[in-house]
């Protein structure tokens, strides 16, 4: 497989349905694993037919009113109550080898917790502390200049831009999450929608729904390959025409198409042809691009080569692109939340800056990555070899763990997850049992990610993150561990198809 690895996937049967004339036929992936389908019947007369698409409704499931809240807040609280319980659960109850050992392993939060060490000394070097006048004072709201010049440079080394980018085209926030909302905001009417390849990093729904109303139309993609696929969960052009199809038949209409590259959850990373056919069909309809480019030094397989869209040498439609990267992932900073945007449009430039009064950094904290992203010695040679090296050796752990239980996952050898194929441990391939199996799993104190949180439309697939140090690693999987093969048991005791 291009790019990376796929453990086998288990065979289904080709031929099923879909509803859009046109889209190819399924095909069975060859596997070694053929009882991994178990809960499921592809023979069932009244199968329902493959969804190439959804048009998402974050609020559908909404149930709760407040007399103290606007009915807009009462959604935004409503998605705080409902959308992060195994988060909240596990800060309860955060392990600590020493204060609390039975504590809740986290291996579903995606962030980077091998590099502290390296961090903590570089970010503690007295070239970081520095304070004067300007910095205490309120900013440029776009970002200070200097930094911008900074994050200019540095995404054209990292990038590799076939020219310099230039700092007018930057804008700095507090995060890729302000990033997205403030794009969904500036970009679309209240109720029109962004195209989004799923599974994806599930938080987006709320990035761009909680102050812009905008919504998601889901880009399905399969497990198993098809006729003009060389990979599982691949994206295709044809499956985006199809999606915006769908949307405008149904009214929603359609205003960008988002890109995470290295994808979250799959680690899958486009390649440069890839890139421009989907970057040709989003000019073709006249839509924006939000590239999401936040793990893109976090590809720690030699064999992966990586492309940032900035590096291609000329964007079918520059005027409508928009690169957002940040330090949470690829320098393991998520608590320190800076983000930026890149863009040649500066209307959309200039709407985004007048939203940084909201999202903003301080200039201690602007001075500070300044100074990180213009040392490229350190990152060069101490930071990156390191990280990569100790992503390389977690993901070697957890994937040598996988294979002993026989779990099918899909790995790309970028970001710091896997995502896990627990399908065969489901009764019935619902996602009730999924989220029956996600609670199992947190009430044996480890947290995973279910793969509804991601919008996947196959029951039973969980996002792992492996970017922790190796004796949390190692009980947590051991936990896993007991807990599916408890499962194991019940599934095979379920009533079968």
């Amino acid at each position: 497989m291009r790019g990376g690895e796929m453990f086998p996937l288990p065979q289904k049967d080709s031929g099923t349905p879909t509803t859009s004339p046109g889209s190819v036929s399924t095909q069975g992936l060859h596997s070694n694993h053929g009882d991994g389908l178990e809960g499921e019947c592809s023979g069932k007369p009244d199968q329902k037919p493959l969804k190439l698409y959804g048009v998402g409704d974050p609020t559908a499931m909404f149930s709760s009113d407040s007399p103290y809240l606007s009915s807009r807040g009462s959604i935004i609280k409503w998605f705080w109550d409902s959308a992060e319980e195994g988060y909240r659960t596990y800060h309860m109850d955060e392990y600590d080898e020493d204060e609390n050992p039975s504590g809740i392993i986290n291996l579903g939060t995606s962030e980077n917790k091998l590099c502290f060490d390296l961090l903590s000394r570089r970010l503690s070097q007295s070239d970081m502390l520095r304070v004067e006048p300007s910095l205490l004072q309120y900013p440029d709201w776009r970002g200070h200049l200097f930094l911008r010049e900074e994050v200019a440079r540095f995404l054209s080394f990292y990038c590799r831009s076939p020219a310099p980018l230039k700092p007018e085209n930057v804008v700095v926030l507090n995060g890729c999450a302000s990033l997205f909302s403030a794009l969904a905001t500036v970009l679309c009417e209240v109720g029109e929608a962004f195209l989004i390849p799923a599974p994806y990093y599930g938080a987006i729904t709320q990035h761009v729904y909680l102050y812009g109303n905008v919504r998601l139309v889901c880009v399905y993609l399969d497990s198993e390959v098809t006729g003009l696929e060389t990979r599982p969960f691949q994206l295709t052009v044809e499956k985006l025409e199809m999606a915006l199809e769908g949307a405008n038949s149904e009214g929603v209409k359609v205003k960008g198409l988002i890109l995470i590259n290295p994808q979250n959850p799959l680690g899958d990373v486009y390649s440069p042809g890839e890139l421009q056919e989907y970057l040709k069909f989003a000019k073709r309809h006249e839509l924006h691009v939000m590239v999401d480019e936040v793990y893109m030094l976090s590809v720690f397989e030699e064999s992966v080569g990586y492309h940032s869209v900035l590096s291609l040498e000329r964007l079918p439609d520059p005027q409508r692109t928009h690169v957002m990267w940040a330090t949470s992932k690829d320098f393991g900073m998520s608590g320190l939340r800076f983000g930026t945007l890149y863009t040649e449009n500066q209307d959309v430039a200039t709407a985004v800056s007048s939203l940084c009064r909201y999202h903003g950094l301080s200039g201690l904290v602007q001075y500070q990555m300044a100074q990180l992203l213009r040392d490229r010695d350190w990152i060069n040679q101490v930071y990156l070899p390191e990280n990569h090296a100790r992503l390389k050796a977690a993901h070697t752990y957890v994937s040598e763990e996988l294979r002993a239980l026989g779990i099918p996952f899909v790995s790309r050898g970028a970001g710091f997850f896997i995502w896990v194929d627990l399908r065969k441990y489901l009764p019935a391939a619902t996602f009730e049992e999924e989220m029956l199996l996600w609670r199992r799993l947190l009430d044996n104190k480890v947290l995973l990610s279910f793969g509804q949180a991601f919008e996947c439309k196959e029951p039973g697939w969980f996002r792992l993150v492996f970017s922790d140090k190796t004796h949390r690693l190692r009980l947590g999987m051991q936990r896993v561990r007991r807990v599916l093969e408890g499962q194991s048991q019940v599934a095979e005791d379920a009533p079968s198809c």
